[in-house]
């Protein structure tokens, strides 16, 4: 493994892509590529950090190190992120090279220099700026979330009831014979089945409930097939 140039940010060593790449035998593309597959497992702040906008800018001009010109997003593997990746790659060569790192370059911990008053109120300005950039970007990932729930929740026992009431009450509104309920019931079931694309009352969606109320109200019963005496 080559001697690697060190990087500090937030008073911890980090290493870029290429640099984690190179010490594990791989190229960038792979790392990148794990991570996009796994990103769920990454926590930023824990396992990497990611430089943007003005960060990105201020790191630039201050760490001596090669960027591509164009990047816009920066990310910098912390030693549990490396810990991830040598994960992922699942080869002796990876684990022995995060081994060195863990040894010879996270390990070392960097001096953290103490801030003057106006250095730590500036730096608590760049993060509450950062926080109200990334407030509503939150908020609109909270209200995905929320509409992802609305259209997977189903029917709690209370509403099954509740619909199963309405079929009940629809059927005998139409018949009065005991016989010819034993059609309705199950031709009613059925059409609220393909209608709504579910095996079961108890899968429809709660978004869905009062539509498929209206739909029962609303309903009207096929002819009886005289010949059969049965509901066609």
């Amino acid at each position: 493994m080559n001697q690697l140039q060190i990087i500090s940010q937030d008073g911890q060593r980090v290493l870029i892509t290429s640099q984690l790449a190179e010490s594990y035998g791989t190229d960038s593309e792979r790392i990148t590529k794990n991570f996009n597959r796994n990103k769920e497992r990454y926590k930023e702040g824990k396992h990497f950090l990611a430089l943007e906008g003005k960060e990105l800018k201020d790191f630039r001009a201050t760490c001596q190190i090669d960027l591509l010109p164009n990047i816009n997003k920066l990310y910098l593997w912390t030693e549990k992120g490396a810990w991830l990746h040598a994960k992922s790659l699942k080869t002796d060569e990876a684990w022995d090279a995060y081994e060195m790192l863990v040894d010879d370059y996270y390990s070392v911990k960097e001096n953290i220099p103490t801030l003057t008053k106006e250095e730590a109120e500036a730096l608590l300005f760049r993060r509450t700026a950062d926080m109200i950039v990334k407030i509503p970007q939150l908020e609109q990932k909270i209200e995905e979330v929320d509409q992802k729930v609305d259209k997977q929740i189903t029917l709690t026992q209370w509403e099954q009831r509740k619909l199963q009431r309405e079929v009940k009450r629809k059927v005998y509104k139409f018949s009065d014979d005991k016989e010819e309920r034993k059609y309705l019931f199950p031709e009613l079931y059925r059409e609220i089945y393909d209608r709504w694309g579910i095996p079961s009352y108890r899968d429809v969606l709660r978004k869905d409930l009062e539509n498929v109320i209206t739909y029962i109200n609303a309903w009207v019963p096929k002819k009886k097939d005289e010949e059969k005496g049965e509901i066609a």
